[in-house]
């Protein structure tokens, strides 16, 4: 491989974040503007491995919600 065609390589992407939602069931955020935004990463291991790390910070308050979203 050469090194034009490393740089064309398509990496994932995911992003990790959250805030508090209105229904504990939905994915409706109550304020976007508050939300806490924890990372992009280039591999799923490494997303999930923040969404855990900030889901158990907040893991005795049902209406605070953490995801993980494949951004490509």
């Amino acid at each position: 491989m050469t090194d034009t065609e490393a740089q064309h390589t398509t990496k994932d992407l995911f992003v990790v974040f959250g805030g508090r939602v209105i229904d504990t069931r939905g994915r409706d955020f109550a304020d976007p503007r508050k939300m806490d935004v924890c990372g992009f990463f280039e591999s799923r291991e490494q997303a999930v491995d923040a969404w855990r790390a900030a889901s158990q910070k907040h893991v005795d308050d049902a209406f605070t919600k953490y995801v993980i979203v494949k951004v490509w």
